[in-house]
């Protein structure tokens, strides 16, 4: 790390600590030559998550957009806000654990449709008709009867 005063390069760390929110580390520094002090602070590289989309497009992933089409699909459902956004910090946990920077929006709906299945059938079935771009109601009826040959 520079000094900022002199622009030695040498430098010792004096204290470390975590800053108020938790999300980087303070470190005073002391220059070798100038001996001045001054404060760092150390975060995390997030790596942004880009989703492919069908059509090819590309945009950065949105928490915020899948927490949209979750709690509609989970309206009037009892399942409580606090399961929707567990879920969303496991997904997003998940997504960038797969070092991967460009996901498709495919996997992210499978892994939704996963978890919705898991929770309330008639939110997996609204998630679903959406996602899968229901036609008619003869796809709403396919899904159906494949819902009830899995129990």
């Amino acid at each position: 790390m520079k000094c900022p005063f002199c622009a030695e390069i040498d430098n010792k760390v004096i204290d470390s600590r975590l800053s108020k929110n938790g999300h980087a580390v303070r470190r005073r520094r002391e220059c070798i030559i100038c001996t001045r002090r001054f404060t760092t602070y150390e975060h995390i590289e997030e790596v942004t998550v880009m989703i492919i989309k069908k059509d090819g497009r590309r945009e950065v992933f949105s928490r915020e957009k899948v927490r949209t089409g979750i709690k509609k699909a989970c309206e009037k459902r009892n399942i409580s806000v606090h399961v929707i956004d567990q879920f969303l910090e496991e997904l997003e946990r998940d997504l960038r654990e797969t070092g991967e920077k460009e996901i498709p929006s495919h996997d992210i709906g499978e892994k939704i449709m996963v978890k919705l299945h898991e929770l309330d059938d008639v939110a997996y079935v609204r998630f679903a008709s959406v996602y899968r771009e229901f036609k008619d109601v003869n796809d709403f009826v396919a899904e159906l009867k494949s819902l009830l040959n899995k129990r």
